[in-house]
Formats: C-alpha cells, structure tokens, sequence
C-alpha cells in the first residue's frame, strides 16, 4: 500500500511526474510577469475542478464555479444564466467524460465559436481510465477520488491559462508545480489514512458507483447501489441483492452522498439493519469555508480528507 509516490503516480510512465515538476518549475525561472490589467476570468464545472484551476492561476485568476454544493452533475440542466457566465469567460473548464452530460452540446458549441474551452481529463492517459460495463462504453469520470489520477489533469490547466494569458504563463507553471506537489502529499496521506483499516474491512457501499476509482487507488472494494451514474434509480431487485450483500459481508456501516437522494440507501440500512456511517462527497465538494469533523470540505484536499476519515472512522 505504501509504494512511492511515483510509481503509484504513473506505473506505466516512470519518471514522468519528476520531468513535469521540472518543466514547471523551470519555465517559472524565465521572465518576470508584465503588467496585468485585469484577472483573467475562468468558468469552471464542478467544485472539484474550479479547486484546480484556482491552485493553478494564482492571483492571476478569477474562478467562477457554475455547480454548487450538493449539485448532481449527472443531473444538471444548463439554464439561460450558466450560458451567460460561460459567454463572459476568458476560458472554460470542466471535467469531461460525460460528467456534464448535458452541457456538453453547450462547450462544443462555445468551442466552435472560438471560446476556449478545455476538458481536463485529456492529459490523463486512457489506459489508467476504468470503463465500467453498466456504463455502457463510456469511461468512470470521478477521477477525483483517485488524487494520484486527478494531479494528471494539471498540465491542461496550465496549458489553457497560459493559452489563454501568455503574459502569466511563467506563474501558471510554477503553480501548477506546486500544486502536483500538494497532490502528492494527499495522495500518500491517503495510503497512510487506508492503512489504517485491515484489508477485509474495506468494503465501501454507497449511493452510486463515485468510488470506483477511489477503490482500487486505496484498496477498497466499492458497491455502489444506482452504478456509475444517477440518471436511473435503483430497482427493488438491486436493493434486495444489496441487502444480502451487506448482510453476508458483515458491512459494518453504510454511507449516503450529499449529491445523491438519501431515500435508497437509507432504505438498504433499515432492511439490512446496518447504521449509516456518514454522509459523504461525491460529485459536489462543500461550501467555500465550510468545516466538517475539522476539515475544510470547500476545497479538495480538505473534501478528500473528510471522505477518507469518515469511511476509516466507520469502518473499524
């Protein structure tokens, strides 16, 4: 559980993550910043993105985060507004792999328009991509719960603010340095936080299958009732055949999502007489400055390590 950073980073790619480091930090050496007349304007989808972008663009950028705490982006319809704030951005970000199923025809369009629009999941190689099958071809897009994964999409930050603003590309650079940095330590706390919980214990049942990538990073084995999406409900089959599970397995707790609608699980609990042991962040982080069990689950880092410790706390 407790390999290096590195090779957990990147096992196919050996040395890349150092090489990234150093092109970020060397390209930080060059010439200093002209005169900035105003930030640059960035819109970004999900909290977990936006936390990207503003660790990326510094002082040099505003980020204006279209989805709010507990916002279902599988579910999410784009109004008149969100088109408005995208129309009045210097650049767009969102994750990509249909996370966003339903503003996708909106970025392809703004794209064709001559918008800058990037999804940053396209620097992350697709061989360390998980297609689950009831996903019907398409790609898992939580990365985010993986933090090793989710570091990769750094570079199209970079790439997009420094596109965007040439004159801040040296200090997109050296943040985005930084921030791979940061992610690297979250990823080993995280190692270490797991370690915490003996191997057959770490059985994972949530409201949908936002885990998955978070499972095989940390060791877990993650059921999710509703699959990969939550577009459709679960069925009175599905619920029954979890109950069992739960009941065989010896699960000592269960969790609820602050994106998804409790009433699935909170019915597996009660027919599986198994108690909810928190209420977790899938899709949404909090709200800017908010504090759960000590952590600040308004950024990331704060949002992950609120995660981890709630399922380690539960299940021992």
């Amino acid at each position: 559980m407790k390999q290096s950073i590195i090779s957990h980073f990147l096992p196919a790619r050996r040395g890349l993550l150092p090489s990234m480091c150093a092109v970020f930090l060397a390209a930080a050496s060059g010439p200093s910043l002209g005169a900035q007349t105003k930030p640059v304007k960035a819109a970004a989808t999900i909290g977990m993105v936006a936390d990207l972008v503003k660790q990326v663009g510094g002082d040099r950028v505003t980020v204006d985060a279209l989805f709010g705490p507990g916002v279902d982006p599988h579910l999410y319809k784009p109004t008149a507004s969100d088109v408005t704030r995208l129309s009045r951005a210097d650049v767009i970000f969102y994750s990509g792999l249909m996370l966003e199923g339903r503003m996708g025809d909106v970025f392809a369009k703004m794209a064709r328009g001559g918008k800058k629009v990037y999804p940053i999941t396209e620097s992350v190689p697709r061989e360390k991509l998980l297609e689950p099958a009831e996903f019907e071809g398409h790609y898992d897009p939580h990365l985010w719960f993986d933090v090793s994964l989710w570091a990769e999409c750094l570079p199209t930050i970079v790439t997009g603010l420094s596109e965007t603003d040439p004159g801040g590309k040296p200090t997109y650079k050296k943040n985005g340095a930084a921030a791979m940095e940061r992610l690297a330590a979250l990823h080993q706390w995280c190692l270490a936080k797991a370690g915490e919980l003996p191997a057959a214990q770490r059985l994972l049942v949530t409201s949908h299958d936002a885990y998955n990538y978070f499972g095989r990073a940390y060791g877990f084995k993650v059921i999710g009732i509703q699959g990969v999406s939550t577009v459709t409900e679960a069925s009175l089959s599905d619920i029954s055949k979890m109950v069992d599970f739960i009941r065989e397995q010896k699960v000592k707790a269960i969790f609820v999502e602050t994106s998804v609608a409790p009433t699935t699980i909170k019915r597996v609990a009660q027919d599986a007489q198994v108690r909810i042991g928190g209420e977790l962040f899938s899709d949404a982080m909090g709200a800017p400055g908010e504090k759960k069990s000590g952590f600040d689950v308004g950024t990331y880092e704060g949002m992950v390590k609120y995660n981890l410790s709630t399922i380690v706390g539960a299940l021992k």
